[in-house]
Order: structure tokens, then sequence, then C-alpha cells
């Protein structure tokens, strides 16, 4: 089981949650918008609070605050 990274406890609109690529424990990442393979350990446990895009992205979502009203 993975620790819940930055970006669920910050309520990013763009978290999308954990993935089993194979089904075990053992393959769980956590994914995004902006990482939807896997979300970088500096992003999902570090330091970087992911306010501009990075080169790694193929997209340009960014940290955004979930909305009281969205769900």
């Amino acid at each position: 089981m993975l620790a819940e990274p930055a970006c669920f406890k910050r309520k990013c609109k763009n978290y999308l949650g954990v993935i089993q690529p194979d089904g075990t424990e053992g393959t769980e990442t956590n994914h995004c918008k902006a990482y939807p393979e896997h979300i970088p350990s500096d992003i999902a446990y570090g330091d970087d609070l992911h306010l501009e895009v990075r080169p790694d992205q193929d997209n340009d979502f960014v940290f955004e605050k979930e909305e009281e009203n969205d769900s």
C-alpha cells in the first residue's frame, strides 16, 4: 500500500488515484492527468509542488486546488 501523496493531501483536482497495472500492490503507482502512468516521487512525496509544467510531461496540467463544490 502506498503512502498518501502530497497531491492527494493538497487536494489537487488533477489527481486520479492509485493504479495497479498487474492487479497487485507491488505495482501500485499514483497517477494524475499530468502523469497518467505514475507521478514522479519528487512531486508525490518530495518538495516539488508542481506549479509549472515540467519537461517530462506530454501535457500542460499542473497542481490545481480542488474547489469546495467539486466532486
